[in-house]
């Protein structure tokens, strides 16, 4: 059993005990060694301007995978055997790398608190963009693509235009990548030897436990019923920068065997407990474009990269954006306890807000999603103040099979609209059977309304939220009709 937190930080080694242990990576980085380019704002993940390299083994490639991350919200306990590459371990040489310096020639920094996070923003997309082909000569990405990887870093004072310009007009070819500048075989030795320790670390007056077998984590959740879990902590480390909760045990599952597979099974695909939200983003990305959507606009690449579905679901939010497809689709959770393992339905999951049916011992272990058939029509909503990075006011999914003109296995779920996301079963029971047109669905939406209890809050009132639940079912209609039957409401 080991008692520290083997890390490197830009190349060098460290050892973390103690209450340093539990301190955010950005703290550790700016006030323990003195790397002070990582800029702490929000503390919440919602910024980008502490944006890092997290670099992890992937034993398979015998290779270190680096992806964004918010240095804000990981803790010091979830980054054992990682790289961690700050803003000052991007330079070669001693000078600026190309992209820093166009961020220079271009003028896109100006107070200069966002410029670290943007940087290390833009190297992540040509990082990324170098590792899909590695017998690639030119990667150059358009518009799009240097928007969508900024969608976690804000600016207050230069304005986009001048950052994209900066992204834009970097010649790729002049680009030195990680695994040039950090030889993979300066870590892999390191992470293979230790990877598979267990570690406990105590502190002042709390202690953490980083298991690495399914068996080990259930027997000291069930010795410790009160401890958090956490694998991504996007949104318990948010809560910790906060004050909100102060746990005094926590465990740790990024190295838990097994709960990194994303497979299909038959008609499903298994994902496990540790599978980030990004990398189920992409695995769906053409064979379920919707669920790939919501997943698209959940957060910020940062968030996506170590966020994963099983804390979504964890998490218990009556506004998790995950939540009703898992509902309409039949998903069941897979949890692991003293007396074995056992499925449960999302949809028989939770008994009260926040609140899951399992036993003190369990804990999530997989996810195991349906595939909707050919013949399923599936949409899902998410309504909130802007497209990416918030939380929703309101959200849906509508899936249902057509017999002809007729509406056939109608499943609708809601959420924002009580304690926790709600299987309409009146208004499935009203579509079964029904024509597909307009008219149905106009009366589908005034049973939805009477199905919800919805409050108001600061992301929308009860009236609104009423409003959408019977403004959905049009919308749905209208973007899954024909032209002949859109034809016949012009009539």
């Amino acid at each position: 059993m080991r008692d520290f937190v083997l890390l490197y930080v830009n190349g060098v080694e460290h050892r973390v005990s103690g209450d340093d242990a539990f301190m955010p990576l950005s703290d550790y980085l700016r006030y323990e060694l003195t790397q002070c380019g990582t800029k702490v704002v929000c503390a919440e993940g919602d910024c980008g301007a502490c944006t890092v390299f997290l670099g992890r083994l992937d034993a398979q490639k015998n290779d270190i995978e680096y992806v964004p991350v918010n240095a804000c919200i990981q803790y010091m306990y979830q980054l054992d055997c990682t790289h961690i590459v700050t803003v000052e371990g991007l330079k070669v040489d001693g000078e600026l790398n190309r992209i820093q310096q166009s961020m220079v020639d271009c003028h896109g920094a100006q107070c200069g608190y966002c410029t670290p996070g943007f940087v290390v923003a833009m190297c992540s997309l040509f990082e990324k963009c170098d590792q899909k082909d590695k017998s690639a000569t030119q990667c150059k990405p358009d518009r799009a693509a240097v928007s969508d990887a900024l969608t976690g870093n804000l600016c207050r004072c230069t304005g986009y235009e001048s950052i994209i310009k900066a992204a834009l007009s970097i010649d790729e070819k002049q680009y030195k990548r990680l695994a040039v500048l950090y030889p993979a075989s300066g870590f892999v030795a390191a992470f293979k030897k230790h990877h598979d320790e267990p570690v406990v670390v105590k502190g002042s007056d709390v202690e953490f436990f980083k298991p690495t077998d399914i068996k080990s984590a259930v027997e000291y959740r069930s010795k410790n019923p009160a401890s958090v879990i956490i694998s991504g902590g996007t949104d318990v480390c948010v809560n910790l920068n906060k004050g909100r909760i102060e746990p005094a045990k926590i465990m740790v599952l990024t190295h838990v065997a097994g709960l990194d597979e994303l497979k299909t099974e038959g008609n499903s695909v298994s994902v496990g407990a540790r599978v980030s939200l990004r990398r189920l983003e992409e695995f769906f990305q053409k064979s379920l474009p919707e669920f790939h959507y919501i997943l698209w606009v959940f957060g910020s690449p940062q968030i996506r990269y170590a966020g994963t579905l099983a804390g979504n679901i964890a998490n218990g939010s009556p506004i998790a954006d995950s939540l009703p497809f898992l509902f309409v689709s039949g998903a069941q959770v897979e949890v692991s306890g003293l007396k074995g393992e056992r499925r449960i339905k999302v949809s028989e999951l939770y008994s009260g807000y926040r609140k899951m049916v399992l036993t003190e011992d369990e804990i999530i272990v997989r996810v195991h999603i349906p595939v909707p058939s050919k013949s399923t029509v599936l949409k899902l909503y998410k309504v909130s103040k802007r497209e990416h990075l918030d939380i929703s006011s309101f959200t849906a999914a509508i899936s249902l099979e057509r017999n002809g003109d007729k509406i056939a296995n109608a499943q609708v779920a809601y959420g924002g609209v009580a304690a926790v996301v709600l299987k309409l079963a009146k208004t499935e029971e009203f579509l079964d059977g029904k024509p597909f047109n307009l008219d149905t669905f106009r009366q589908a939406g005034e049973i939805a309304v009477k199905e919800i209890t919805p409050i108001s809050d600061v992301r929308g009132s009860k009236d609104y939220r009423l409003q959408l639940a019977a403004n959905i079912m049009e919308k749905f209609f209208f973007e899954t009709a024909d032209e002949k039957e859109l034809s016949l409401v012009c009539l």
